[in-house]
Parts: C-alpha cells; structure tokens; sequence
C-alpha cells in the first residue's frame, strides 16, 4: 500500500492507498480543496465538519448529473456500453464515499 499527502485547506492528510493510485488520489484531492476553496468564498467562515458536509453534497451532485447524463447516452446507444459505464459511476461513487468517510474521521479526530 502507498501513502500520499493531500491538502485540504492548508492542512496535510496522510491517506493510504492503492499502489499506483498516488497521482490519482493527489488530483481528487486537489479537486476537494479547489472546491472548499470555491464555497468557502461564497458561503463565508464555517466549520470543518460542516465544510465536509457542503463539499460532499456539492461532489455527490456533481456525480448525480454525470450518471444522468450517462442513463441519456445509454438510452441512445449500446446497452453493454451503458452498464459499463454505470457500473464505472457506482465503482467511483463507492470510492469517494469511502475517502470522504476516512477525512471525516480524521476531522472529528481527538
């Protein structure tokens, strides 16, 4: 397993993973900052855990439309190639709640 360093809000994370998946994970989390980043702009000062919660549901919609978007095309096109990609949203889904969960965790910490 590979160890990597994200930065959310000035704050650095250790987050284990996959070998291999260092770049990736290091993108995702350049992505969560740049969203923090964008609502802490708009919305004002508010808590970790309450920024956690507002960055989620902004990612959890982002999702939602992408598998929206998905469900039109597959409709239009090859079945095999709509549960393919259907089956590549839940995988990503199912990997970010995990990540979010773990950064919860380390922000509700001691």
């Amino acid at each position: 397993m590979a160890q990597v360093s994200i930065t959310l809000r000035g704050r650095s994370y250790q987050i284990t993973c996959d070998d291999g998946q260092e770049a990736h994970l290091i993108r995702l989390g350049g992505y969560l900052d740049e969203r923090a980043t964008q609502l802490l702009e708009s919305t004002g000062p508010v808590s970790d855990s309450m920024l956690l919660v507002m960055v989620s549901l902004l990612v959890a919609d982002e999702l939602s439309d992408a598998t929206g978007e998905l469900e039109v095309l597959g409709k239009r096109g090859n079945g095999n190639a709509r549960v393919e990609a259907e089956d590549a949203v839940v995988d990503a889904i199912d990997s970010l709640a995990s990540r979010i969960a773990g950064l919860a965790e380390k922000l509700e910490g001691p």
